[in-house]
């Protein structure tokens, strides 16, 4: 578990065993500048571990969140085959959460604390989940625009300087790549379809696109977070970066697949070797970052019913925990 910074009080010297505040952050540091690993029974500044808790949940939250729109389309799905991909990958998207839940748990929050302040409006999750999947190549969409954008941006936490939260990274980039290609075979098998289906992708295309583009966060200048996450190893590149990478490698894949990028200004710039984009509309990301999208009311709704509805099976496990523990005590006894 995380290990509070205990303040000595005046006059006191400090021990072996107790190295003095001004040590233990010289050697958090010093691990930072190395580019070591910081471990939960290490000493952190509460700055970190707060940063931390707030980053891991936020993941957290949308994993699980992002249940919900793939969800709504598995009776839905157009053949057996697609059927149990969809359910695939909303299982891994459960086993993400729960990773990313114990992480954040060796920091020395409960998982409860945590669901209850997605409950209470208090944490946030991904905007993009605040998007309504309207249709089949909704799926399509979110699998190879979303799932893409979140490689870009998961990848380089394999490299976070927290030791749990990298680790647990590592499998979630390798499902999320699954994903990915999830999506772009459904959206390459509309385009390679009837012009209703391919007209069907572009829409989910027009509709996504900067939805996913805002997803990396506010520009490095407007980015309250940005800097010191960077500073401490949490982050490896800025937002900026991380959304001119996306854009870079999904124009040529939307250029395969037949279809428009929904930007007028986009172009490909031969001077900086990176597509230039148009401007952002960032009062829309705001605004549903505020919780007045599409689908706020709707996802947290959907949330917390789903919650209060699984209470016995929570409530059955702690039972049979309780049983065994039980039985084990009599029989070492």
């Amino acid at each position: 578990m995380y290990t509070q910074a205990i303040d000595l009080k005046p006059g006191t010297e400090p021990t072996a065993a107790m190295p003095a505040p001004g040590d233990r952050e010289r050697a958090f540091e010093a691990a930072i500048a190395d580019d070591r690993r910081i471990e939960p029974q290490d000493w952190m500044p509460e700055g970190y571990r707060k940063t931390l808790v707030r980053q891991i949940s936020q993941h957290a939250h949308s994993e699980v969140v992002g249940m919900l729109p793939e969800g709504n389309w598995v009776t839905r799905a157009p053949s057996l085959r697609r059927k149990a991909i969809l359910l695939a990958k909303i299982q891994d998207e459960g086993g993400h959460g729960l990773y990313l839940y114990a992480a954040a748990e060796t920091l020395g929050v409960s998982r409860e604390e945590l669901v209850d302040a997605l409950h209470a409006g208090k944490a946030k999750y991904s905007s993009i989940f605040n998007y309504p999947a309207l249709t089949w190549a909704d799926m399509g969409a979110i699998g190879w625009l979303v799932d893409g954008a979140a490689i870009m941006n998961q990848v380089p936490l394999c490299r976070c300087s927290y030791g749990p939260y990298a680790r647990a990274m590592i499998r979630i980039c390798k499902e999320e790549s699954f994903h990915q290609r999830q999506g772009f075979d459904i959206m390459l098998a509309l385009c390679r379809g009837t012009p209703a289906q391919k007209a069907m992708a572009q829409d989910a295309l027009d509709r996504w696109w900067w939805p996913v583009v805002m997803m990396f966060g506010p520009s490095d200048s407007e980015s309250i977070h940005s800097a010191q996450t960077m500073r401490w190893g949490i982050k490896r590149l800025s937002n900026d970066e991380l959304r001119q990478r996306f854009i870079d490698a999904t124009v040529p894949q939307a250029e395969l697949l037949g279809l428009r990028i929904p930007d007028p200004a986009l172009r490909w710039n031969e001077a900086r070797g990176h597509y230039d984009h148009g401007p952002i509309d960032w009062s829309e990301f705001w605004r549903v970052i505020e919780g007045d999208g599409p689908c706020n009311r709707e996802r947290l709704a959907a949330r917390v019913r789903a919650h209060e509805n699984g209470a016995w099976v929570r409530e059955a496990a702690l039972a049979h925990a309780a049983r065994h523990a039980g039985t084990d005590s009599r029989e070492a006894a």
